[in-house]
């Protein structure tokens, strides 16, 4: 079996196979890894964010398309998905906990290695054993729609870290639409935070985290986390899960109003394309 990373163009069979559009995805993360490196530690956070937006919705899309058709078509699928499961379940844990840390400061600077080196070993797993397995099972028209599915469902997948979801379908599925909203109008307050806001800085740094901690509460919802692995699993905090969708109902409105306000209002839940040569 060769590796993803020693293959053209040619052999993977076409620009719109599954193994095409994860090896463009290895390398735009590769680029973005190079350059959090070489950005100061108070400027990294707008680098992060573009990892953020490429790594989640890329695993997202790998947890419901393309790890259910591993596990179909090869006898060691279920072992080895849960595998790349367990590194997206470190990577999703790790985030949640750089996220709630002051960019620079000394636990963040230590943490932000570790968070390198996973996202590294995920795609060597991915490139080096599931994907040439993968590959040697299928025709290239299968490939081709895998990858159009693949596609598809990245463009509409949650672009933040969600540990408390199931790695698994039906939970993931569940929990799709509701994160995903959330997570854009997010990503959308964020953007313009890191360009610099002026007056409105301290308004958007509120709203961000208001949408974070909605995102979180929607998680605990019933049926998030139905299908996953036990390897996988993070104890639901006690709590009223209808009443955490309407305080989350509520923060989103409210934060949907204020990007009105800011005049950014109109693009919310849009999709945010991710340029299609990534992690």
């Amino acid at each position: 079996m060769r590796s993803l990373a020693d293959q053209n163009l040619a052999e993977l069979g076409s620009p719109l196979s599954v193994l095409a559009v994860q090896k463009r995805d290895h390398v735009r993360l590769d680029q973005l890894l190079r350059k959090l490196e070489e950005t100061p530690p108070g400027q990294q956070p707008p680098v992060l964010l573009s990892i953020y937006r490429l790594v989640f919705p890329h695993a997202f899309a790998e947890e419901s398309v393309l790890w259910p058709t591993i596990r179909r078509v090869l006898p060691d699928g279920h072992a080895l998905t849960l595998q790349v499961e367990v590194e997206h379940q470190q990577i999703n844990e790790l985030v949640t906990r750089l996220e709630k840390l002051e960019p620079g400061s000394p636990e963040h600077r230590a943490l932000l290695p570790r968070l390198v080196t996973l996202l590294q070993e995920d795609v060597r797993d991915e490139e080096d054993e599931l994907l040439p397995r993968l590959q040697a099972r299928l025709t290239v028209s299968q490939l081709v729609w895998l990858g159009l599915a693949w596609e598809a469902v990245r463009r509409i997948a949650p672009t933040r870290a969600h540990p408390v979801v199931s790695r698994r379908p039906p939970g993931n599925i569940l929990a799709a639409l509701p994160l995903s909203v959330v997570d854009r109008c997010r990503d959308l307050v964020d953007s313009r935070r890191h360009r610099g806001a002026g007056k409105s800085s301290a308004a958007l740094q509120s709203s961000g985290a208001l949408l974070a901690r909605a995102a979180h509460q929607i998680e605990r919802l019933p049926g998030m986390r139905s299908g996953e692995s036990p390897s996988t699993h993070i104890a639901r905090k006690a709590g009223l899960p209808w009443g955490a969708l309407t305080a989350s109902t509520l923060v989103v409105v409210s934060a949907a109003l204020l990007l009105q306000r800011l005049g950014a209002g109109r693009a919310c839940g849009a999709n945010q394309p991710i340029p299609t040569s990534s992690r």
